[in-house]
């Protein structure tokens, strides 16, 4: 009756029998087959059929929406039912920059679950340094950040993709006319950076030492908050970008930053302990640094 089920669920979705049957992998006078002997074994009609057309009866909408349920929970138990006659749960914990923006993570999860169903998945946000805890104590199996420290050999460092910086600016600064920036140009300026209060003399240093910051920090809690702060003309906000952004918004600038003559970058990495005993990391990391490449080559068209 779950295999019923599942028809019936597909041809609800569809709205169509021929594509529930395709997406079933079975022929339509199969799935029309088995919702009858549903119908049959409920005792009561769950589709209304008008010519090529068919509705849910009252009954019907009642059994499909409880059946989402249902069919949920089975599918959980058949899962963890199987897992425990192997004899563990294979998990993995990835844990990535808190203010990270992008889909290649979300799409690398989704494909990673297809690929590998008997691997729950636990994510973690983190600061930089959170994250490297994270790795040295085991709380993260593997995590996406930037290289800020020389590379250890306890740590296998997966290079994904390289980011260029771009300068915010709200579009009544000049500086926001200009081809490029320098942070000499910018030195007038606040510098605003999303960060925790934990985590902020960390992020003051890196961006003073990576991109050549020359001007006071403000902080901000939030992304929205950073954007806000930009357009009220209180500072630059210091941006990374795979392709250049295309400005759509009329309140902002995005202006590349260089640093002598050459533009100012930030490479991010996949890491995991080498030592681990897990053998899914380096498959997740392929599976990332193929969707940041599929990103670059999107945004470049």
């Amino acid at each position: 009756m779950i295999k019923q089920i599942k028809y019936f669920q597909a041809v609800v979705r569809c709205q169509n029998f021929t594509e529930a049957a395709e997406e079933c992998y079975i022929s339509q006078s199969a799935i029309s087959q088995q919702i009858q002997a549903l119908e049959r074994e409920l005792g009561v009609k769950l589709l209304e059929r008008k010519k090529r057309k068919f509705f849910l009866t009252p009954a019907g909408e009642f059994f499909y929406k409880k059946s989402l349920v249902l069919v949920n929970d089975f599918d959980h138990l058949w899962a963890e039912t199987i897992q425990i006659a192997k004899g563990a749960v294979h998990d993995l914990a990835i844990g990535y920059l808190k203010y990270y923006r992008g889909n290649e993570l979300r799409q690398s999860i989704a494909e990673f679950r297809v690929k590998y169903p008997e691997v729950a998945l636990q994510t973690l946000d983190g600061a930089h340094e959170e994250l490297y805890e994270f790795l040295r104590t085991g709380k993260a199996d593997i995590v996406i950040s930037d290289l800020r420290r020389t590379p250890s050999n306890q740590y296998v460092n997966y290079y994904l993709t390289k980011k260029k910086f771009y300068a915010e600016l709200a579009v009544q600064n000049s500086l926001a006319e200009l081809a490029v920036v320098t942070m000499a140009d910018l030195k007038n300026l606040p510098c605003i950076i999303v960060s925790s209060k934990e985590e902020e003399a960390h992020e003051e240093s890196f961006y003073r030492e990576y991109i050549g910051v020359k001007s006071d920090f403000v902080f901000a809690d939030s992304l929205e908050e950073a954007h806000l702060m930009v357009v009220s003309g209180k500072g630059f906000m210091p941006l990374e970008f795979i392709q250049e952004p295309t400005d759509k918004e009329l309140v902002v600038r995005h202006i590349p930053i260089i640093w002598n003559g050459k533009p100012v970058c930030r490479e991010y990495y996949a890491f995991w302990r080498v030592d681990a005993v897990k053998n899914y990391m380096e498959n997740f990391a392929v599976l990332l640094k193929k969707n940041f490449l599929a990103e670059a080559c999107n945004k470049a068209f």
